[in-house]
């Protein structure tokens, strides 16, 4: 990978006291989404959406008012998803959202949150893309633990 490939996936990783089922379940809903979206970026999602298997495609309206269709491109029931966001209608432009659960001792979760922008091919969204950093991911993570380990 070239060092500009490498600066276009974004990771943050965080150990949540929470399993992984319980904290899938918050992302694997897109109806949640919206209540640990650390980039203040989501509105809302119509419920009944619950992402199933690749080829799933869920909706998601954002703060601005635009509505995205998320196309599941990976999925392990627990344990992985990722999608491509895409306006309606539209082939996604590229850039990949995902999440990897790892589970650990004593009912804990690592959480790992990827923002991936190599294959983004739309450049009205660079400079959005450019602006998706390692913190704003943890935000998300950080909010996703603080409701899991609610319950």
């Amino acid at each position: 990978m070239t060092d500009d490939t490498l600066a276009r996936i974004v990771r943050a990783t965080r150990d949540i006291a929470a399993g992984p089922k319980e904290i899938f379940e918050l992302i694997a809903d897109p109806s949640q989404q919206p209540r640990w979206d650390g980039n203040d970026n989501l509105s809302e999602a119509a419920a009944g959406q619950r992402v199933q298997a690749v080829g799933d495609v869920f909706t998601m309206t954002l703060t601005m008012g635009q509505v995205r269709e998320n196309h599941v491109v990976e999925f392990e029931e627990g344990r992985r998803i990722a999608w491509l966001p895409a306006e309606p209608g539209s082939r996604p432009p590229g850039h990949r959202w995902g999440w990897e659960l790892e589970p650990l001792e004593d009912g804990r979760t690592r959480v790992t949150h990827t923002y991936d922008w190599t294959n983004l091919t739309d450049e009205k969204r660079i400079v959005r893309a450019r602006a998706t950093t390692a913190d704003r991911l943890l935000a998300s993570v950080d909010r996703l633990a603080d409701l899991a380990e609610r319950g």
